[in-house]
């Protein structure tokens, strides 16, 4: 990893946060999600493909993770740049290596990432009450000046500077030096580190499970399309068309159900 690279990943961090100049549904929506973050990721490392792999157990992990009133439980950009980027810094091509040093780095960007929000939270309200006071005082530059300008400035510093630190005094320097930083974990923590993303991947697909699966016609196609996959071999596009036929047939057979329960209480 060079300066540039931890650079693009930094700026990136910040634009996949709640708040920042791009918007909730470009930034947090998009830019922060894992998928979206591995891919950007893997295109300035220059390995798009571990990246997504990297992606993808990340994403299956944090599908639970949610933000109800902007409450961050778990900084799931932060942790995404700062894992996949980590990771691929020291890749060798031994993927095991590299799943458990992506877990390593997520967990601390992750964790960082959540002290940042808050720190950041905590500083915005002296926006706020500069904005009230440029409101009182009917001065509509200075109160864009409060939102756009000055709030933007301390979530840019608040996600950017913490991760080009972490980046460059572990990832890039690291990978400048030769030091491997995988060779410095014990072989006992990765291992760990890699059940326990299996385990995080498991949690995540069962809260999400536990949202869509409401009756049990709905867990037995589940359980169809998981047959389908794991033991015929179909891949997604197949699985994703013979269930929209199944979706379109469920759709048609409940409506003639309710058209003919509601003909019934008519007549």
């Amino acid at each position: 990893m060079n300066v540039l690279q931890a650079i693009l990943i930094s700026v990136f961090i910040y634009l996949g946060a709640i708040g920042s100049v791009v918007g909730n549904t470009i930034g947090w929506y998009t830019l922060g999600r894992p998928l979206v973050a591995a891919f950007v990721t893997g295109l300035i490392m220059g390995d798009v493909q571990t990246a997504m792999v990297l992606g993808v157990m990340l994403q299956l992990a944090f599908l639970g993770s949610v933000t109800p009133g902007a409450a961050v439980s778990w900084d799931v950009s932060f942790s995404t740049y700062i894992g996949v980027g980590g990771a691929l810094a020291f890749h060798t091509g031994d993927m095991a290596t590299t799943v458990g040093l992506a877990w390593a780095f997520a967990v601390v960007g992750g964790a960082i990432g959540v002290g940042m929000w808050n720190l950041v939270y905590a500083i915005d309200l002296a926006c706020n009450r500069v904005a009230q006071k440029a409101a009182e005082d009917d001065k509509p530059k200075m109160l864009a000046f409060a939102n756009a300008g000055l709030g933007n400035t301390i979530g840019f510093c608040g996600r950017f500077i913490p991760a080009i630190v972490i980046l460059m005094t572990t990832a890039m320097l690291g990978s400048q030096t030769g030091v491997n930083v995988a060779e410095l974990i014990p072989w006992w923590f990765t291992q760990c580190l890699t059940i326990f993303g299996g385990m995080m991947a498991a949690l995540g697909m069962g809260i999400l499970l536990s949202f869509l699966l409401k009756r049990l016609v709905h867990f037995a196609i589940f359980l169809m399309g998981f047959m389908l996959a794991a033991y015929l071999g179909l891949n997604l596009m197949a699985i994703a068309v013979f269930g929209i036929c199944i979706a379109i047939v469920y759709y048609t057979v409940l409506s003639s159900k309710n058209q003919e329960g509601g003909a019934v209480n008519n007549g």
